[in-house]
């Protein structure tokens, strides 16, 4: 029997570190290392791996549909490979950073992930009206918003959220205190137990949370989440300055206006983008904010210290 004829496939549901804990088709789980020096495989990978005693060795990662990463000018950080989707997930309260928002979705945009906003906390009238509000040009740029209470859910509410992920592998991503736990609980009951027990596992029984794992909501149907971290800091340095407004579908759609074909959309005569600019809340238009937003994105990855 060749080496390659002995290699199991297998799914990375969880990582930490270099470590990862892969999912066998019949269900078995079991810690895996790397071959070499650097870990390759993220959460979402398909693997092929090698068995030494209780643990294994992941020899090849197959080939992803798509990454999820974040890049900032110290270290790129992968979320998870082959998604369906990413869920947004935001609250009424504390209030959320636009900016964090437009970045998540302009990554997902640049890796063709079809993204969905989640707004939680929709208990709290006046915050989630506002909130709300404040999510309107992203219901005309045709992103599914979707308004959540998670600590008063009930079976309807339930129902409506799992419309939008069944069958599908989705990313759960946004700040710390918006719910992301109570989320993954209401969907996976004892999911993150195990995640504590997987945890303990990859760091020899130290009490830490795994960085990223996968839980499933239904397997038969194909239905799994994936909890990332919170993160604070969204860098887009893999994205290049001329392809931003590509990943904004409010700009995007004025693109085709403009009298240059290589336009920053920042200062040039005849750009259709910077004519589409106002305070209205019309279908059409770019609101103020959002403009903001691409030109301080424009000038961050237009630093000359950018790899």
């Amino acid at each position: 029997m060749t080496e390659r004829a002995a290699l199991d496939r297998g799914l990375v549901v969880a990582s930490h570190g270099r470590h990862c804990v892969v999912e066998t088709p019949e269900g078995k789980r079991l810690i895996c290392h790397p071959r070499g020096k650097k870990s390759q495989a993220v959460v979402g990978d398909r693997v092929l791996w090698q068995g030494s005693h209780d643990e294994g060795t992941i020899e090849k990662v197959e080939e992803r549909r798509n990454l999820f990463y974040r890049q900032d000018e110290i270290r790129t950080k992968s979320f998870a490979a082959n998604l369906d989707q990413v869920l947004i997930l935001i609250a009424a309260t504390p209030e959320f950073s636009e900016s964090q928002l437009a970045r998540a979705l302009i990554a997902a945009e640049a890796e063709r992930i079809a993204p969905v906003i989640a707004l939680n906390k929709s208990d709290l009238v006046e915050p989630f009206e506002r909130a709300w509000a404040r999510l309107q040009p992203y219901q005309r740029m045709h992103y599914g918003v979707l308004p959540l209470s998670l600590k008063h859910s009930s079976q309807v509410d339930r129902d409506h959220l799992l419309k939008h992920l069944e069958g599908k592998t989705t990313l759960v991503l946004g700040p710390s205190g918006a719910g992301k736990s109570t989320l993954i609980n209401l969907l996976a009951p004892g999911a993150l137990v195990v995640t504590g027990e997987i945890s303990q596992a990859l760091n020899s029984g130290k009490h830490t949370t795994t960085s990223t794992a996968l839980y499933w909501v239904d397997k038969k149907s194909g239905t799994a989440l994936i909890d990332s971290p919170g993160f604070q800091e969204f860098g887009l340095n893999h994205i290049e300055p001329m392809q931003l407004a590509g990943c904004m579908p409010d700009l995007k759609a004025h693109m085709g206006n403009c009298k240059f074909y290589n336009c920053t959309h920042l200062h040039e005569p005849g750009c259709g983008v910077i004519a589409a600019v106002g305070s209205d809340a019309n279908t059409e238009g770019i609101t103020p904010s959002r403009y903001r937003i691409y030109k301080e994105l424009f000038a961050e990855l237009s630093q000359p210290e950018r790899f």
